[in-house]
């Protein structure tokens, strides 16, 4: 990346804004600016057009949630991410947040390293969270069968039958080379194939291809 890396912290807290600020500004992180509700978050994102925005989920006038939905939904957000902030990784607003576009989640507890490496890492376009976690989380709460028949997405159809077959098994919590291993291709073989994937669904990054292979029934809570 040709510039500094640059982050939006949301929360309402005074002291998480500025414990969290003092953390990357000492790693050479820019923060561009600081709210303390969604609406906030959602203003400084257009004003500022930040790379990663770390985003609280429960605050007054707008939460995470809905400002995560704004933020992604702006095309001129570009590359913007959002990284949920939350206590408990468990959560059933954690997992509305991903379908809604996040990229991952940080407990608010994260060391410094931890911090500064999650918005690094995000900030390339990859996601935070490893494919067991994602998975752990989805299958908590996404549709379950009494929820009514699977929605459907027109751009699944898009999918060759192997690119179908890499989803359900990236889906399942496998990653690259676990994938690799188990159809017998390459690593970047299969780095290409995911690559594709998400290019077709218009997904920015694994965990939304994770939550869509759930919500769509592709694969169902319990597969393996």
């Amino acid at each position: 990346m040709s510039h500094p890396l640059r982050v939006i912290i949301a929360d309402d807290q005074a002291l998480v804004r500025t414990g969290f600020r003092l953390i990357l500004a000492a790693d050479g992180v820019e923060v561009t600016a600081e709210a303390a509700d969604g609406a906030e978050a959602v203003e400084a994102a257009r004003r500022t057009r930040p790379d990663v925005v770390l985003m609280d989920i429960r605050m007054p006038r707008m939460d995470g949630i809905e400002a995560t939905r704004r933020i992604l939904a702006d095309d001129a957000a570009g590359g913007t991410r959002v990284l949920i902030l939350t206590t408990y990784d468990l959560d059933h607003y954690v997992y509305t947040a991903l379908a809604a576009g996040a990229s991952g989640f940080l407990l608010k507890d994260v060391t410094p390293e931890h911090l500064v490496a999650a918005v690094t890492l995000v900030r390339t376009g990859d996601a935070l969270l490893a494919p067991a976690i994602t998975r752990r989380l989805v299958e908590r709460f996404a549709r379950r069968d009494d929820a009514g028949p699977p929605a459907p997405h027109p751009d699944l159809s898009e999918l060759t039958a192997r690119e179908l077959e890499v989803l359900r098994l990236l889906a399942t919590g496998l990653s690259n080379v676990e994938l690799a291993e188990r159809l017998t291709l390459s690593p970047a073989t299969v780095k290409t194939h995911v690559a594709r994937i998400l290019a077709k669904l218009g997904l920015r990054d694994r965990v939304q291809a994770v939550v869509l292979a759930y919500e769509t029934g592709l694969v169902s809570p319990g597969a393996t």
